[in-house]
């Protein structure tokens, strides 16, 4: 192939689809939307993130000014824990709105994550909302189809393509010239996008570091290749189709089954065959399972009498205020660990069930290149139901914490029944106990979670590239 055909090829594209004032329309809309979901983005982002922070220092310093008191007490007091938003979230908006963004933290209890944008916003906000990677995703490749779709077909039918041919261009320029000039039209959009992206990064600096960048980084090279991918798909319909408007018709077929009609159809699938129970039933199962333990708080409960009878015998006393240290506390410590058990073992279950749905659709990557660069463009932006459990399990693992060392203070400084001491401990631990601090997946971790993601688009890309080069050969000019 002589690289300079192929260039003239793509810059003859270029020329077509600048004097089409299809493209300056789609260019002037597009700057629009591109400057209001950027601002959006950005405004969403710098408040939620504001007033998270300023809730969770609140919730910290609430916390530590708990005048002096028993540590049991205080683990029914509680915390707030916040889910912070990454700043790649102003790029794609994925789940946030509709996942929630605060936990209540308290002893013996695992409460759901509250407080979801969607729960207090307006019915409007289930039709989504216009952000960045939604332009990436939804209207630049609907952009690419028509701007594409004639790219052979109508060269076919003007005759110029047997003209080309005859003055000695071969096919695999011709279909790879083509090729370049629409995936480089893209491109213009790609990178107005990310460029503004990148201006988002560096105005929050101190939040951005290595692990930010490479989540740019990657993000980056999957939408190049994705609109690489859908520029072959545009080029490959043109040369299979008789006339350029059955092109364009076959174009727009893809891009609803690609964007709406799959995504949609497996969700509601995966619903169906793996469906999930009602917070109702949930509860429920729970509590018949804590009741099957035992009542940590009820001293004639069989199975906590059993427990003390063991560690009396144990320590080799007759009664618990001989023991060496505070038994209330071991007790609860012990039904602490044990009710905690239970709400992982139902919460995995469901988890379980929620990751059969999702797989339904994340397997669908390898027929629909579509679902590929949406799970792979929210969970680098921070922004999948991944995190959002990531999140969640950061929040219990801190509350079990909490309510643990409350239960140690209690077994190691307030006295057993019927012993002189004091029944309250000083204040001075509530400010040692560290503040919750959210942690975001690792870049490790993000790949292993999107493997599959990322195979499906990698392998698109390779029969994107052998669709061309088998297109590039049996290309007929008439």
């Amino acid at each position: 192939m002589r690289k300079n055909v192929i260039y003239l090829l793509a810059r003859q594209l270029w020329k077509d689809a600048f004097r089409s004032k299809v493209l300056l329309i789609a260019s002037i809309l597009m700057g629009g939307l591109l400057l209001f979901s950027a601002y959006s983005g950005w405004q969403n982002y710098n408040d939620q993130n504001h007033t998270r922070h300023e809730i969770q220092h609140e919730v910290q310093e609430s916390w530590e000014n708990n005048p002096d008191k028993h540590p049991h007490r205080m683990a029914h007091y509680g915390s707030f824990a916040f889910r912070i938003k990454h700043v790649l979230s102003v790029f794609d908006l994925g789940m946030e709105n509709f996942v929630g963004n605060a936990m209540f933290l308290e002893a013996h209890k695992q409460n759901t994550v509250n407080f979801s944008e969607a729960s207090m916003s307006t019915g409007l906000l289930r039709f989504g909302e216009v952000s960045l990677a939604m332009l990436l995703k939804v209207i630049v490749p609907l952009l690419i189809f028509y701007l594409g779709f004639n790219t052979i077909a109508q060269e076919r039918e003007n005759g110029t393509l047997k003209l080309l041919i005859g003055q000695g261009i071969t096919r695999k320029e011709i279909v790879f010239g083509k090729w370049l000039g629409l995936w480089s039209l893209s491109l213009i959009f790609l990178f107005s996008i990310f460029l503004a992206l990148l201006f988002f990064m560096i105005l929050e600096r101190h939040e951005v570091h290595a692990d930010g960048l490479f989540r740019y980084v990657v993000l980056l090279v999957s939408y190049l290749l994705f609109f690489g991918i859908l520029g072959a798909i545009t080029v490959f319909v043109s040369a299979f189709s008789k006339t350029a408007k059955s092109a364009l018709v076959k174009l727009l077929g893809i891009w609803l089954l690609f964007v709406i009609i799959v995504p949609k159809s497996l969700q509601a699938m995966g619903y169906y065959l793996y469906p999930t129970p009602s917070k109702i039933e949930m509860e429920t199962a729970v509590e018949h399972d804590l009741v099957q333990l035992g009542d940590s708080h009820n001293p004639d409960d069989p199975h906590f009498k059993a427990l003390k009878d063991s560690v009396l015998a144990a320590n080799n006393v007759a009664d618990v205020a001989d023991l060496p240290f505070n038994y209330g506390g071991f007790v609860m410590a012990k039904g602490e660990a044990l009710s905690a058990a239970v709400y992982h073992k139902h919460q995995s279950q469901l988890y379980e069930v929620y990751g059969k749905q999702n797989n339904l659709e994340r397997y669908s990557a390898f027929i629909n290149p579509y679902t590929a660069i949406k799970n792979l463009s929210m969970a680098f932006s921070g922004t999948d139901f991944q995190s959002f459990l990531h999140f969640k399990d950061q929040a219990e693992n801190y509350r079990y914490d909490l309510a643990q060392e409350m239960n140690q203070l209690q077994m190691d400084l307030i006295p057993n029944k019927g012993e002189t001491g004091p029944d309250v401990i000083s204040s001075d631990y509530w400010k040692k106990f560290p503040p919750f601090h959210y942690e975001f997946l690792s870049i490790t971790e993000l790949f292993k979670k999107e493997l599959i993601s990322i195979i499906a688009l990698l392998l698109w890309g390779v029969l994107a590239l052998f669709g061309l080069l088998r297109l590039s050969t049996n290309l007929k000019a008439i």
